[in-house]
């Protein structure tokens, strides 16, 4: 029994491992028949055609109509005439030219001059020359000493640009001769004292720099420039002032971020009264990270200024944040737009600057930085019209360490410098708190007309002076250019200047009321021209129109009517 059970085993494995062998034979090739379904068609039906039978108890039958034409002919004089395209007069437009001279003489022995020319060295090339020159020999009625001044500049500079990036490089250098001609009513000076006193001062200074521009990388921009200045008396300044800016997107979203060094590095001889020298050193460092928000009508900008400034001389550092946030909302379009912001930055002050400002300060300033706290402003700008704009905003501004002109005590009784007798300025520094309003209206009618009216208004808040030297309470200007014929257009700029302080003193006298305050003023300016071609023009140009006698510093009276007239020439070298 046991034999046949396993017999029967055996005999069912092989039967299930026959099976097995038989499943894995290779796939045989089948053929597949697709049959197309079923496509229902329409066969195309054929319109029984058939007239309807009438019932009509009325049958009428068309009659026949007769009738004739009568045409008699009428003569005609019309002759069409073949219609022609009218022909669009072509308005050539002015030739640009790639240089200029202008030359022009006036009252007062004025000399205007001015040359430009640039050079195409290639396609993506150029180089440029400038020149100008301003000068007159003077002749300021009751003025006692010499009043001419001399303003002259030279610029060469060079650029180039590809599909990379534009860059370009600079170097010049100036020369400007002023006179401290402004004596005080209480210099009581003899004719010979009065010819021994030199009062010209030299001005000079030489520069270079360089800029560069790249249109496809997150390194936008860099920039840098070197000044030397100096004067007569042994004064001595470098500046130096470089700047790069960052720029990349995240989340479409600017990310930016500027980054500058200013350094200020100058020696004057001496000081006002003695003859111990003054040397300064600043160095400021800053980092200005900021992100653009634009969502549609709203524009934000938020940033911070990092700023170390130190003042080597002294051995001395410090670190300063300053706000970088602006914000505008377009609540009409174009007709109204709100702003408003607060910023504010470490400003370094140098002796270009100054005398630049004012001509007449002494060679023995002090110089140091101004710390500008914050400046705060709400505005809203837009358009009245197609051709009218506006804008206008109210600010408040902290400063510390604010420099201001003030004049320098009379000492001729020292024997001193030319500028020691109350004729120059110096500049001293206080914490002052501004408080501002600004508007300005600008029409723009067509080509031919442009008109911009401008006024801002102050009232100032000093810690230590007496009063804020030399600032205005107002200042308003009106800008305007017409177009009056092909030939002839014309213009004029008319400004004022509101009341200012500043004080009397002197070494040996002593003064009740020793606050002055300065006159405000109104001036008026207009060129007329006319041009013979596109090439030659000629000009006329006024200023002081009113013959206004008004001092723009103590004691400086301005010259009278003066009418200045030239010509100017353009053409190309080839």
């Amino acid at each position: 029994m046991q034999f046949k059970a396993i017999k029967k085993s055996l005999f069912f494995s092989l039967f299930i491992f026959s099976g097995v062998l038989y499943a894995q034979d290779p796939i045989g090739s089948e053929k597949v028949t697709v049959v197309k379904p079923y496509t229902p068609s329409v066969r195309d039906a054929n319109k029984i055609r058939e007239t309807p039978s009438r019932s009509d108890s009325v049958s009428l039958q068309k009659k026949p109509v007769q009738y004739s034409i009568f045409s008699v002919p009428v003569a005609s004089t019309f002759t069409p005439a073949k219609g022609r395209a009218t022909t669009v007069e072509r308005v050539r437009p002015p030739k640009v030219y790639d240089n200029y001279a202008t030359l022009g003489f006036g009252n007062y022995s004025n000399v205007l001059a001015e040359f430009y020319s640039n050079l195409e060295i290639d396609r993506s090339s150029n180089f440029g020359i400038f020149l100008t020159h301003n000068s007159s020999q003077g002749g300021i009625e009751d003025v006692r000493l010499d009043d001419k001044f001399y303003d002259t500049e030279l610029n060469l500079n060079y650029n180039t640009r590809n599909r990379d990036l534009s860059w370009m490089a600079e170097v010049g250098g100036e020369h400007q001769l002023f006179n401290w001609y402004g004596l005080p009513e209480t210099a009581i000076l003899t004719n010979e004292e009065l010819a021994n006193i030199d009062p010209a001062q030299n001005y000079y200074s030489v520069y270079l720099g360089s800029e560069i521009e790249l249109y496809d990388s997150f390194f936008d921009s860099a920039k840098a420039r070197f000044r030397h200045s100096g004067d007569s008396y042994s004064t001595a300044e470098n500046h130096f002032n470089a700047e790069g800016l960052f720029e990349f997107e995240i989340a479409e979203e600017l990310i930016s971020t500027k980054i500058e060094a200013d350094i200020v590095n100058g020696v004057f001889d001496r000081a006002y009264d003695v003859n111990n020298g003054y040397d300064y050193t600043f160095m400021n460092f800053s980092a200005t990270p900021s992100l653009l928000i634009l969502r549609d009508d709203l524009s934000i900008n938020l940033g911070v200024d990092f700023v170390y400034g130190m003042d080597v001389e002294n051995s001395d550092g410090s670190f300063y944040i300053y706000p970088q946030i602006s914000a505008s909302y377009r609540l009409a379009g174009d007709y109204f737009t709100a702003y408003a912001g607060v910023d504010g930055d470490l400003q370094q002050n140098t002796y270009y600057n100054f005398y630049q400002q004012n001509p007449y300060v002494s060679p023995t300033l002090t110089i140091q930085p101004t710390d500008n706290e914050y400046k705060g402003y709400l505005g809203g700008k837009g358009k009245l019209s197609n051709a009218v704009s506006y804008n206008a905003r109210a600010s408040y501004q902290s400063q510390f360490n604010r420099a201001l002109f003030r004049r320098n005590y009379e000492a001729a009784t020292l024997g001193g410098e030319p500028y020691t007798y109350g004729n120059s300025f110096e500049v001293v520094y206080d914490d002052v708190k501004t408080l501002s309003f600004y508007a300005e209206l600008n029409v723009d009618v067509n080509r031919n007309f442009r008109l911009g009216i401008n006024g801002e208004f102050f009232d100032y808040n000093t810690d230590e002076q007496a009063e804020a030297w030399n600032l205005p309470a107002m200042k308003a200007s009106l800008n305007a250019d017409y177009q009056i014929t092909e030939k002839w257009y014309t213009g004029a700029n008319l400004f004022y200047v509101g009341e200012r302080k500043d004080e009397n003193r002197s070494i040996s006298l002593v003064f009740d009321d020793p606050v002055v305050t300065l006159d405000s003023y109104f001036d008026a300016n207009a060129h007329l021209g006319y041009r013979f071609n596109d090439r030659l023009s000629a000009f006329v140009k006024g200023s002081n129109l009113l013959d206004n006698n008004y001092q723009k510093w103590l004691d400086y009276d301005v010259q009278g009517i003066q009418v200045l007239a030239g010509a100017t020439y353009k053409f190309d070298w080839d």
